[in-house]
């Protein structure tokens, strides 16, 4: 390894040190997360050669790769994590329930929740995946773990993190001082510290979502989607850049690199399901990371992180990214009436076909 560069475990051992009186629970936890990682990535590089054996395809759905690796995603990150002696109880979002570690197994005063495989569905058209994870304080030891255990809002939160499967496999984490990146050097096994203290510019021109949903989004999301494809023409005086990934993590990873907003906004389907992002294992450890690199989250409504949970598997619409974007988004929210009127269609007053309105 060249010399000057920093591990993963020496990080978290330097950052032991830095709370005296600390047991090293948490950081051996981090270490164990990073290694089940490490397995994870090894089998998406693997692609349809890891999707064709090792599980078994859910009942009545066609056979894909993706869900067979979302599947051995998830073994691995049970199997690598619970025997450890750091955890009381694991929550997937591969799995209805909790996952309480086994009575064979000591149990410790940490809960991780994580989703195994975000994005898994680009597995099979080779685009970046990653794992999103969540590390909360259990209650009192002594007790059997329990879904509510869980029900905590984002601001319990002790660490976050994710892992990107791209052209590197890299590990974002926060554990509430700051955003550090490290990449995999397989070489020597090791995540290395490439990406220490990132932050997210407060300004961007750039914008992800997915414009097929236009249809179905609320009045003050249209209408900041219509400013920003105006560009010069328009209120915002300035052209941005649209990308949608249909990962979490890849568009995550990207703003925290080069700036820009995510929506994946409230829209006007079933009021059943009013968001599409996991609370618990997907908006509040994301919600984390990005504030704790200068952005901010919302749900278009309120704070990501002080949103109180009411099941372990719920579902919040997610906006992030540049801090004055998310600003703009979160006031757009509070006037919805407010604003000109535009074409119902996204490419009514533009598009390929018809020339800009002077």
């Amino acid at each position: 390894m060249p010399e000057g560069l920093k591990t993963l475990t020496r990080y978290t051992i330097e950052q032991e040190h830095r709370h005296p009186g600390s047991s090293g629970e948490f950081s051996a936890l981090v270490n164990v997360i990073a290694t089940a990682t490490k397995i994870v990535a090894n089998q998406v590089t693997r692609g349809a050669i890891a999707g064709s054996i090792g599980a078994s395809e859910p009942d009545n759905l066609p056979p894909t790769v993706h869900r067979k690796l979302d599947a051995i995603s998830n073994d691995i990150m049970v199997a690598e994590t619970q025997w450890t002696g750091h955890l009381s109880a694991l929550l997937s979002e591969q799995i209805s329930e909790i996952h309480p570690v086994p009575s064979t197994h000591r149990r410790g005063k940490y809960l991780l929740a994580f989703d195994p495989l975000d994005g898994s569905s680009n597995i099979d058209v080779n685009l970046p995946v990653g794992t999103i994870f969540s590390v909360l304080r259990a209650p009192a030891q002594g007790t059997a773990p329990s879904a509510a255990d869980f029900l905590q809002p984002g601001v319990e939160q002790v660490c976050a993190g994710f892992t990107l499967y791209g052209p590197a496999t890299m590990l974002v984490l926060t554990t509430g001082s700051g955003v550090d990146g490290f990449t995999l050097d397989r070489e020597i096994g090791a995540f290395v510290l490439t990406h220490p203290r990132m932050r997210i510019p407060d300004d961007t021109s750039g914008f992800a979502i997915n414009a097929a949903n236009e249809r179905f989004w609320e009045r003050p999301v249209r209408r900041y989607v219509h400013e920003c494809l105006d560009g010069v023409d328009g209120p915002r005086e300035r052209d941005f850049n649209m990308r949608w990934v249909a990962s979490l993590v890849a568009d995550t990873f990207h703003i925290l690199t080069r700036g820009g907003v995510y929506l994946y906004p409230r829209d006007t389907r079933p009021p059943t399901r009013p968001g599409r992002v996991a609370l618990l294992y997907g908006a509040n450890p994301i919600a984390f990371i990005v504030e704790q690199a200068g952005g901010a989250a919302t749900t278009g409504s309120e704070r990501v992180l002080e949103v109180a949970p009411r099941d372990v598997h719920q579902r919040v619409p997610l906006i992030f990214g540049s801090r004055n974007e998310v600003e703009r988004i979160e006031r757009y929210h509070r006037e919805p009436d407010e604003g000109p009127s535009f074409d119902s269609s996204l490419f009514g007053r533009r598009s390929l076909f018809r020339p800009a309105q002077r």
